[in-house]
């Protein structure tokens, strides 16, 4: 049975009820009050009917929210690698022909990252070449580090890349050669030992810091010192450095070298790279006459098509004697490679490779070579 607030029965019983003291007498005639009177009777009745009916429940309000899907969150990444370059090809050096199977830098490695407390990470790296060129066994360290990301910064201890090779020679080192960049090569860093190392990065700008400390030689205290900043967006990278280093032979000091140098790299299109790096050095000797040497490294590289990539490069180093110094192995040259890329981890290239001594005879060669690039990463 239904109640008298939901009962249309009722509605009319009250409807009629109202209505009744403004017809009971037929004999007068209806008016516009009476009219308007009733209307107001009707409105009143509706609203005190519409208030006993009951309202729906706020949905919204009462239905309880999903649960929450508890998803452990990945905080380790181990990433394993490996990349194989041999080379084969004829070389002049020195007047003597030989033709060599050489190695482009192969080498393997193994870093491992546990990330923890939001902006917290530990790193652990290590990496080693392959000696191809000669018996293909694992040879001497190129990384050995461990480093903790701090939300101030990144500090490393162990074996790792200075801030010299990161923001110089990085953007010019292209070509598939041991010896790339060129002019960099002879006196330049590319990995030191014993060395405490300290990233900032803010934005586009990168701040590196290191410092070589080896108790066993040398000096007692710091060795080497490198520092630079860096600035990279939208294809561009601009960077300086500063370098001082004590120079030791054996447990006697001879003096130090100390240098400035800077890098200029921008990507003019997905087709077309430029870049130079240069160098000037200041050798201090404590027996014997000071010098000013430097080098200078430019490279360039243009997509030809899909498969296919053209690389050029010129370099100059000066070590700061005279001409006519029989000390003097100063030289300039130029290279060029031509790459075919049929997918993406493989690198064909075909290269010539030429350079002009002060005082020596010029070294020339030809040579193709594979490079094979590995690498895997697991999360965990």
């Amino acid at each position: 049975m239904k109640t008298a607030s939901g009962s249309p029965f009722v509605f009319l019983l009250l409807c009629s009820s109202f209505a009744y003291p403004v017809f009971a007498n037929d004999n007068r005639p209806v008016t516009m009050e009476d009219i308007k009177a009733l209307e107001a009777q009707l409105a009143e009745l509706k609203r005190r009917f519409i208030t006993q009916i009951p309202q729906p429940k706020d949905v919204a309000k009462t239905e309880k929210p999903a649960p929450k899907v508890n998803t452990e969150t990945k905080t380790h990444t181990l990433d394993v690698y490996a990349t194989m370059r041999p080379t084969f090809g004829r070389i002049e050096d020195r007047g003597e022909d030989q033709y060599d199977v050489r190695d482009a830098l192969s080498h393997a490695g193994v870093k491992a990252t546990h990330r923890f407390n939001d902006d917290w990470a530990a790193e652990l790296h290590g990496e080693w070449s392959i000696d191809v060129q000669n018996t293909g066994e694992f040879g001497r360290s190129r990384r050995a580090y461990t480093a903790l990301v701090t939300p101030v910064g990144r500090f490393g201890i162990g074996k790792q890349r200075p801030a010299q090779y990161l923001f110089i020679a990085e953007y010019v080192d292209i070509f598939n050669h041991a010896n790339s960049p060129f002019a960099y090569d002879v006196e330049s860093l590319f990995f030191v030992d014993n060395l405490i190392s300290y990233r900032l990065d803010t934005g586009p700008i990168t701040f590196v810091a290191v410092g070589q400390f080896d108790g066993d030689n040398n000096d007692n205290n710091n060795d080497l010192f490198n520092a630079g900043v860096s600035y990279n967006k939208d294809g561009l990278h601009a960077a300086i450095t500063y370098q001082m280093n004590d120079v030791y032979d054996q447990q006697v000091r001879l003096g130090e070298n100390s240098l400035w140098a800077g890098s200029l790299a921008y990507e003019f299109t997905d087709r077309f790279y430029a870049a130079v790096s240069y160098q000037d050095k200041t050798y201090e000797r404590e027996n014997v006459a000071d010098r000013d040497g430097s080098t200078l490294d430019l490279s360039f590289a243009y997509k030809l098509s899909k498969y296919y990539k053209l690389k050029t490069g010129y370099f100059d180093f000066d070590d700061g004697y005279n001409n006519s110094d029989p000390n003097n192995q100063s030289y300039d040259g130029y290279n060029l490679t031509l790459e075919w890329l049929p997918t993406p981890p493989l690198r064909v290239h075909f290269e010539y490779l030429t350079k002009s001594y002060t005082n020596n005879q010029d070294f020339d060669s030809l040579s193709v070579g594979f490079r094979y690039d590995f690498r895997t990463s697991i999360n965990y």
